[in-house]
């Protein structure tokens, strides 16, 4: 069966999420070898949170999981692409659908879209 390879990037592989009906490039995070089985074990969004140093369970504070639809890799083997249905709503913590809310324009990053939640009620 074709895996992950964990062995570049110490051990960490990129993992895109988007929206399995919209197609909406919701977030980036990365994926070791543990939280890729949790993912494929739970049907549920697992990351391995570098800033923390240990798995994270998209959505465990905020309730806004994330359900795998399709996963898909690259030819490398070293990207991975999930498709999830986004429980809550949003999949940034600061209450954007998206992660990617901010574009280019005229020399800077605009916000184009709003929140759906406010993270300080969220994250008390």
């Amino acid at each position: 069966m074709i895996q992950p390879n964990f062995e570049k990037n110490d051990g960490l592989v990129p993992a895109i999420v988007q929206d399995a009906e919209t197609k909406d490039v919701l977030m980036m995070a990365y994926m070791n070898r543990e939280s890729w089985e949790e993912t494929l074990r739970t049907g549920k969004a697992t990351f391995w949170s570098r800033s923390r140093k240990k798995l994270w369970l998209k959505g465990e504070s905020s309730g806004h999981v994330q359900i795998i639809k399709g996963i898909f890799i690259d030819c490398d083997e070293d990207t991975l692409l999930l498709l999830v249905d986004q429980l809550g709503g949003a999949a940034c913590h600061t209450g954007h659908r998206s992660c990617f809310y901010r574009k280019l324009e005229d020399g800077d990053f605009m916000e184009i879209e709003k929140r759906v939640f406010d993270p300080k009620e969220v994250y008390k």
